[in-house]
This record gives C-alpha cells, sequence and structure tokens, in this order.
C-alpha cells in the first residue's frame, strides 16, 4: 500500500516525482499485469507474483529523476504516448526482461533467481497466485510459457494496451529485448491463434496478479525441515563441544551424525488423507477431492513399502514410468487414494499432485513388486474420474478400475456397437468396478470395450462420458465435435460421445485407439469437420480428424474419410497424419486434406474437404484444378496422388495436414 503525501504543491510546480507516483498507483494493476506475464512461467505462480509486484514497486524509483515536460495527452490517444507512463512501462519491462541476469561472478543458483539476495522476496508461510482462469485462459497462458518473455511483452502491449508496433518496437529496444522484430512476428503468430478474444483473455482473473488467493505451504514440510533444522543445530552443538573436548586434550566418543533429508524415507503417518465428502464441498473436482479408500489404509508395513519403492526403489521392485513422466522423488508427503486387495496382489494408490504411482505388490510377503508412475497434472472432472487398480499386461484381458466419489453410475459399452445399449458395471462400496476389457494391442478389432460413467447431479446435471483404457494408469477421455451446421453453435467445443452422432462417428474411429496403448494420451477428440457427397453412386461422405492430446502436452491427428456405403464397424479410411501438432484444437480451428477415391463403378476420383472456414480448395498433382468451396470431386486418371491448399475466410492459406 502506498501513502500518498498530504503536502501539495502549488499550481504549476508539482514535481515529476508526486506524478510518477500517482500515475503508478493509478495503473498498478496493469503495471503488474506485464511483469507477472513477462517473467519466466519456470520460477512458479507464487514467486512471479511476488517479483512482479516487487518490479513495480521499484520501478518508481527508476523513474524519480525524469525532466521535467508538458502536460500528458489525453487519455483517447494512443497508449504509451505520455513520457511518463512510457517511463514506467519502460522500467518495468527492463526488469522484467533482464530477471535471471545476476552481477557477474555471481553464483549461477542465485542468479538463476534474478535477485540479489537469493530466495527473496519471501512471503513465511503463504502461497499466492492468480485465481484460476476456465478453459481458453489456461490454454493461452500454456501458449504463452512456450514464447519468449519479449514476444509476451509484445502480444500485452498491443493486445491491452493499444500500442502500436513501432512504439512497442521501440519499447523493447530501449528495455534491452535483443530482437524486437522477432517478439513482434511471434505476437503477430499468436494474435492469429487467439483472435480478437485477446485483449478480454489476458485482462481475465488467470492473468491479474492483483486479485490473489491464498493458501497456506505445505505444512508437513515445513515441519520435517523445522526438526532437520533442529537436528542440525543439536549436530553443530555435538561438534562444538567435541572439538572443545579435543582441543583441551580429552577425548570423547564419535556422535551419530542424523540422517540426512535425501535419505530419509517418508512415513505412512505423514501420508496426506482427504476426509469423505470433501468432493461435494469444493470447486476443485480432481484427485485432491479423493478420500483415501481400501481395506489397508492403516496398514503401515504396506504403506511404508510403497512409499520406499517410490523413493529409493529396491532392485526386485519393477519401475515402469509413462512417457513424460519424472522419476523424481515425491517432494512432500503424497496424498493416499487407496490400499487394498486387488484379485491376487496388494495394491496402493498415491497422488503427489503431479503424478500418480500405483504399488502393486504380489505374493503374501511380498516377494514381486511393480511400481506405476504416471502424469496426471490438470486432471478434471473427467480424467480424474477412474484410475485402473492393476496391469493389463502379463496375459490379463480385464482390469478393475477404482472410480471417483462423484461417479454416480457405471457401465460399460463396445464401441463397435453404437446400437447396443450401455451394461450396467457392478461397483463395491469402496469404488473397485468389477472386470473391464480392455483395448486390445495389435492389429486386430474384435471389440473396442469403453467405460460409460455418470457423475453425480452435485458435480453436474445429466454428465455422461466415455473412458477407454489404453494400458496406463488413467483411462483415455474420449470427445467429440460433430458437423457444422446441424444445430452446433459457432463456437466449436468438444462434447461428451455419448450421444447418436458421437457413437456412430467412434464406431469407425475405435479401432485406432489399438495404436495409442502406453503412449500416455489423455484424451482423444473425434471432430467430423466436413461433409460430402460422392459421384457414381459413392454414398454420403464425412471427413473426420482425431485428435489424440497426450499428459505431456503434444498431441497427434489422424485425418480419415468414411462414407454411408462402409459396413457399421469398419474402419475409417486414413488420409492423412501429422505428429505433434496444433491441428484440430482450438489453436488449430482450421483444416484440410484430400485423397484418392475409387468410385463403386470403378472410377479414380480427387476428393478433398475443409473446415468451416475454408472458402476455395487448390489442388496440385495427378489433377491440377481450383473450386471455390469447402468440397471438391474431380475425376483422376488411376489412382491419384494429390496436394491441397485452402484459402481461408480471414484470407489466409492453409495446408494440407501433414504437409511439409
Amino acid at each position: 500500500m502506498h501513502l500518498r503525501s498530504r503536502r501539495r504543491p502549488s499550481a504549476g510546480t508539482r514535481p515529476p516525482f508526486l506524478e510518477v507516483e500517482s500515475l503508478l498507483v493509478e495503473q498498478y494493476g496493469e503495471l503488474v499485469r506485464l511483469a507477472h506475464l513477462v517473467l519466466p512461467a519456470t520460477i512458479g505462480r507464487h514467486r512471479r507474483v511476488l517479483v512482479a509486484h516487487s518490479l513495480v514497486q521499484r520501478a518508481l524509483t527508476g523513474v524519480r529523476a525524469l525532466p521535467g515536460h508538458a502536460v500528458p495527452p489525453p487519455r483517447a490517444e494512443k497508449r504509451g504516448g505520455d513520457p511518463v507512463e512510457r517511463s514506467l512501462l519502460l522500467e518495468v519491462l527492463r526488469g522484467s526482461l533482464s530477471y535471471g541476469r545476476g552481477p557477474r561472478l555471481w553464483p549461477a543458483r542465485f542468479a538463476s533467481q534474478g535477485t540479489l539476495l537469493p530466495g527473496l522476496p519471501l512471503v513465511v508461510g503463504l502461497r499466492l497466485f492468480p485465481r484460476s482462469g476456465g478453459a481458453d485462459e489456461l490454454a493461452l497462458a500454456q501458449r504463452l510459457s512456450g514464447v519468449p518473455a519479449a514476444a509476451r511483452a509484445a502480444f500485452l502491449l498491443r493486445s491491452v494496451h493499444g500500442m502500436s508496433d513501432d512504439a512497442v518496437h521501440q519499447l523493447l529496444s530501449d528495455a534491452g529485448a535483443r530482437d524486437p522484430d522477432a517478439a513482434l512476428r511471434t505476437a503477430d503468430a499468436l494474435d492469429e491463434s487467439v483472435g480478437t478474444r485477446a485483449a478480454a483473455l489476458l485482462t481475465s482473473l488467470e492473468f491479474d496478479a492483483c486479485a490473489l488467493q491464498a493458501s497456506p505451504t505445505d505444512l508437513l514440510r515445513r515441519r520435517r525441515r523445522a526438526r532437520l533444522g533442529l537436528a542440525a543445530l543439536a549436530l553443530l552443538a555435538v561438534t562444538g563441544v567435541t572439538l572443545a573436548a579435543t582441543t583441551s586434550g580429552g577425548t570423547t566418543s564419535q556422535a551419530e551424525a542424523p540422517a540426512s533429508a535425501a535419505g530419509s524415507a517418508l512415513r505412512p503417518a505423514e501420508l496426506v488423507r482427504t476426509p469423505a465428502g470433501v468432493w461435494d464441498h469444493t470447486p476443485r473436482v480432481d484427485f485432491t477431492a479423493w478420500p483415501a479408500r481400501g481395506a489397508r489404509v492403516h496398514d503401515d508395513d504396506l504403506l511404508g513399502r510403497a512409499l520406499t519403492a517410490w523413493t529409493r526403489p529396491a532392485r526386485r521392485t519393477h519401475v515402469t514410468l509413462a512417457p513424460g513422466t519424472t522419476a523424481a522423488v515425491p517432494t512432500s508427503a503424497p496424498q493416499l487414494l487407496y490400499a487394498g486387495d486387488v484379485d491376487d496382489r496388494a495394491v496402493v494408490l498415491l497422488y503427489d499432485g503431479q503424478r500418480l504411482a500405483r504399488y502393486d505388490e504380489f505374493g503374501s510377503s511380498g516377494e514381486r513388486a511393480e511400481l506405476s508412475v504416471a502424469r496426471a497434472d490438470d486432471a478434471d472432472v473427467t480424467t480424474a474420474a477412474a484410475v485402473a487398480l492393476g496391469p493389463s499386461e502379463q496375459g490379463r484381458s480385464a482390469v478393475r478400475y477404482l472410480l471417483a466419489p462423484w461417479v454416480a453410475e457405471a457401465q460399460t459399452r463396445d464401441l463397435l456397437r453404437p446400437d447396443v445399449l450401455a451394461r450396467p458395471l457392478t461397483v463395491s462400496k469402496e469404488g473397485v468396478t468389477g472386470p473391464v476389457a480392455t483395448v486390445a494391442a495389435g492389429r486386430g478389432c474384435a471389440g473396442r470395450p469403453a467405460l460409460q460413467l455418470r457423475s453425480s447431479s452435485r458435480v453436474a446435471e445429466h454428465h455422461a462420458f466415455l473412458l477407454a483404457g489404453l494400458g496406463d494408469l488413467s483411462p483415455v477421455h474420449l470427445t467429440y465435435t460433430p458437423l457444422p451446421g446441424h444445430g452446433t453453435p459457432p463456437a466449436r467445443q468438444p462434447r461428451e460421445a455419448t450421444g447418436p452422432a458421437a457413437l456412430l462417428a467412434w464406431t469407425h474411429q475405435a479401432c485406432g485407439l489399438g495404436s495409442l496403448r502406453g503412449t500416455g494420451v489423455r484424451a482423444v477428440n473425434a471432430w467430423d469437420f466436413a461433409e460430402q457427397e460422392l459421384p457414381e453412386g459413392g454414398g454420403h461422405a464425412v471427413w473426420t480428424c482425431a485428435r489424440a492430446d497426450s499428459w505431456r502436452g503434444p498431441g497427434d491427428v489422424t485425418v480419415t474419410l468414411r462414407t454411408s456405403r462402409d459396413a457399421q464397424a469398419a474402419p475409417a479410411r486414413t488420409v492423412a497424419g501429422a505428429t505433434s501438432t496444433a491441428a484440430c484444437s482450438r489453436f488449430g480451428q482450421h483444416v484440410v486434406a484430400a485423397t484418392g477415391w475409387r468410385s463403386p463403378r470403378g472410377h479414380w476420383f480427387v476428393v478433398a474437404a475443409g473446415s468451416r472456414a475454408v472458402t476455395r480448395l487448390s489442388v496440385t498433382g495427378a489433377v491440377s484444378a481450383t473450386k471455390e468451396g469447402r468440397t471438391l470431386a474431380l475425376p483422376a486418371p488411376g489412382k491419384p496422388r494429390v496436394g491441397v491448399r485452402a484459402r481461408l475466410a480471414t484470407g489466409g492459406s492453409l495446408d494440407a495436414v501433414g504437409s511439409r
């Protein structure tokens, strides 16, 4: 809080420093937002908030020596035209962009913190962070974390502060940005992907470092650190006594050093246990709301072996890490989700806020043990709805699941038979299901079983969703985006794949799930992006882009084509594919593809289609042609190999999925 002086200078002689202070207080929130957005995300949300406030408050001293100037221009003019305001922006940008560069010969681990005093600024006992926004804000935050700081600054200054490209370029140059031109180009790409919603998203609570939430730090970790500090003091005292006795010519026995923090294993008594019913009273419906369940939640011997397997696995423990999952030891006591006997083994399920760990112990005395660790960060009501309680390998054709406490109804269904009703699934009072068949590996496609769950009405009314087990700890969430123009709103959002159209689409996509086993996939969305009538009685065709998003971030897409002449369970024809791409997501909302197709009469055609915003298609290769519209079908001499390029309603162009 700033305390303003009560002394008022005479008219026309107001010191510049008071004017700077007045403007800083007036625009404090916007300046803090700028610093918070430009600072690197790697330092964590809590520390980023503190550093942002510190940089803005220190900006006051950086512009104290500003010379006198004329009356500032009206507010209606471009932002950044006022010299005082520009100086404040410059100071905040300079400090944010230079964060992480310490003085010469300063230790690297301190320089990386961007401060001369290690660990400062700090707030003891509290964690401060902005309130979470919606899915769009979270997606934008993830996208911004992957671009340079100068690009984030340019994006905000143009979208929120309304500054021109020239003004942003000059401001970045003065602030010490290495390549302002590249920053503006990256900001252009962000503008194109986000669209007109950029200003609204950037001014939301997700990026407001003044609207904060406060929570305590890890109390158990603080207690352990306090005990370690006392142990270290005791060790110093014993060492001092020993040295004094040695110096005085006496003899003493060697004192035993206490165990170090790295060598001390977590204890079962320190496990976090969420009380039952918390999920019904919290807006955060994920693994943190799971209570500890199972008949052996108080078996300290079993829990101790599970914790040891995660922190210091023995040679007899086989450890499996899902793709993109680290083997790092938990930094604090994990949460206990389940401990009990499942079929022929004991199972312990733990969660450390970012990862799930399942400990499987075989035999009465634990002759053999397995530990499986997988990412589960940012899980939600669907992706945190079930966890596999056993490996589906080793010849097992079925697996049991532990369901979330908010799941009110559980069923199973075969994705290859959309017209067959889902069948009830038995669930114990502890939330453990009966055996559920898994998606088999290999090319066979005799069946594609899936879980159909329904959330309690206390979470969401009439909310049913599909999950498919692919050999990972968490089953994959299946969603569907319908064809445009069939009563769907302009803003496309994936919806649950439980309706008739969704089940029909997934009937032709389900066989492709087998190739995703064990790849760490979080969710798969089937997007029917175009439809057309095929020539020579070929029937009605639907183009689909199936996007598989992984827990680690990247997503892969496959474009397929199915027709009304295909058998009900026939796999859709694969047209194109791409890996680690933004296509068919909220940041890649346009898609185009082409392929050769043979009619029932035996004639070859080039068929192509684009999504809603496509206005013109151009094919090259065996057939060269341009056609207005979103679809085309042209005769071809034999099986054609073609490329396609689309023109968008925005004036831009788009290459086919998978093209180089």
